[in-house]
């Protein structure tokens, strides 16, 4: 199935299913009236939906209207939980090494993790505001699972079960603002604004043998003013994998149905398939050449993030935004 939420001026938005191919579009209100209803009833509820899901690809339902159309949200507008991880640990020392600091032995045995605002998510089409240029704009692309509700101590094999839906992700960033925050040691606040996700949520059948219960191995392509940025693949060179992300989370707390756990930025040790993030790509030049050449986002900018399957066919349809400046007092 593919889940979509279309903008009609409520908080949490309008639930539509959304036809294989991305081209059509069906309203769920006799069945379910938002994501976050559904979830916290998916075993009621998906037999329906599928059943729907069926119709609407067979052309056999009134009320089908053209996804091209459509105004849309996040599949989740809100969540009452956004987690992020930082799975690509290659990343994480890539980023450190550029900065002369040791990585912690730890880091390739536990996870990290923040908790990231989630009253308000961009949609998908939906500017990314810049209030200030210095202070480092820059795009994240990831892949993200949502989940059922998730018992405390549950273990990798468990956890697997609890994922129900899959989607895309800009972890939007304001780099510059990172390194005073992290050095008050209290995490990050301001400097991970609201996030954006694609156009649908999936469940995991739509993505055959690409999902293997734990990893989505297809590449994650990124591009920066309609140039490709990179392509790196989201299951390789993962060391973490989502399983293992819920029961890191689940550690001490149960997690509420809709919980959202992000990979961090894919990436892979093979940087000849560019990144996922400028940060990265700063950070390789500074590296190789000791200087930094590529300028984080610029008013006016377009970021577009999206997946496809092995025919070529966009799986979650794309995250398409544009860079507008806007003042701080707005």
């Amino acid at each position: 199935m593919k889940l979509a939420t279309l903008k009609n001026g409520s908080r949490d938005g309008s639930l539509h299913l959304v036809s294989k191919d991305l081209q059509t579009a069906v309203c769920t209100s006799s069945i379910a009236t938002s994501l976050q209803w559904a979830l916290e009833n998916w075993p009621a509820v998906e037999p329906q939906l599928q059943a729907q899901y069926t119709r609407l690809n067979n052309r056999e339902l009134d009320g089908i209207i053209q996804f091209s159309n459509c105004q849309l949200e996040s599949p989740l507008p809100r969540a009452y939980q956004w987690i992020d991880g930082s799975a690509y640990v290659n990343h994480v020392e890539l980023v450190r090494k550029a900065r002369g600091a040791e990585m912690p032995a730890s880091f390739w045995s536990d996870p990290l993790m923040y908790q990231g605002g989630s009253d308000s998510f961009l949609g998908p089409n939906d500017n990314i505001p810049l209030i200030d240029p210095a202070w480092g704009l820059d795009f994240e692309g990831e892949v993200a699972v949502i989940t059922s509700d998730v018992d405390m101590g549950v273990n990798t094999s468990t956890a697997s079960n609890t994922i129900l839906l899959i989607t895309l992700v800009n972890d939007v960033s304001l780099r510059n603002l990172i390194p005073s925050e992290l050095a008050k040691g209290f995490g990050f606040f301001h400097s991970k604004p609201s996030t954006a996700f694609s156009p649908v949520a999936v469940t995991p059948d739509e993505l055959g043998e690409a999902w293997d219960g734990a990893k989505l191995h297809l590449p994650l392509y990124s591009y920066l003013n309609d140039a490709l940025f990179g392509s790196p693949d989201a299951g390789t060179d993962m060391t973490f994998d989502f399983p293992r992300l819920i029961a890191h989370a689940a550690r001490t707390r149960t997690l509420t149905a809709g919980t959202i756990i992000g990979s961090g930025t894919v990436s892979n040790c093979d940087r000849t398939v560019g990144s996922s993030c400028l940060a990265e790509k700063r950070m390789l030049e500074k590296i190789t050449t000791g200087e930094i050449t590529t300028p984080f986002l610029q008013n006016g900018d377009r970021v577009k993030i999206e997946m496809r399957d092995q025919a070529g066919q966009s799986i979650f349809g794309a995250i398409e935004q544009m860079v507008v400046l806007q003042d701080e007092a707005l």
